[in-house]
């Protein structure tokens, strides 16, 4: 099945602590269904000082289900994604709008 949410499309947190925040996606593992989002999830991991590196506490991003997240469309609101074919090529859009998402 074709991934409806990709490395670098911009989106929006539905639930969660996060709620309402938009990033953009950093990762996607399409076999446990999540993905990094940027500024996103952040949680504290303390890392041991080694010889090339500081150590202490570090922000990291931790990955969040994808059923919690939607692409954000040209007006800046949460939109679904669907799939239509132009010509022979198989492109994703916006149902809102119906903007092509892929560039």
């Amino acid at each position: 099945m074709a991934a409806k949410l990709r490395k670098g499309d911009k989106v929006i947190v539905l639930t969660g602590k996060d709620k309402g925040k938009t990033g953009t996606i950093e990762s996607v593992d399409p076999k446990s269904g999540k993905a990094v989002v940027g500024g996103v999830n952040m949680a504290i991991r303390h890392r041991r000082q080694s010889q090339t590196a500081q150590g202490g506490r570090t922000p990291i991003a931790v990955p969040l289900d994808l059923s919690n997240l939607a692409i954000v469309d040209a007006n800046g609101k949460a939109t679904r994604v669907g799939f239509r074919m132009e010509g022979v090529k198989k492109v994703r859009f916006a149902k809102t709008t119906g903007d092509v998402i892929d560039a």
